[in-house]
């Protein structure tokens, strides 16, 4: 898949939010977004949050997101 556009991203949002499409066509929409966003709990963030945010904070939120990184295993020599 190659990269979208915020602005589709927003889109995208926007619809799973609206159960605008079928549920297959949801569905893809919302794998799309899982390749594409940083934030692994996209779906929380649309149907769970309490905090009643709009297409454009979902979509924010998530490209701010950043993946933990551990630190590489230690050397150790025995």
């Amino acid at each position: 898949m190659t990269e979208v556009t915020r602005i589709e991203l927003i889109e995208w949002v926007r619809k799973l939010m609206n159960a605008e499409g079928t549920e297959a066509e949801l569905d893809d929409m919302l794998n799309d977004l899982q390749q594409q966003l940083p934030y692994a709990e996209i779906s929380n963030l649309i149907y769970w949050d309490n905090r009643d945010l709009s297409p454009e904070q979902i979509v924010e939120e998530a490209l701010a997101a950043r993946p933990i990184q551990l630190p590489p295993p230690s050397q150790s020599k025995g």
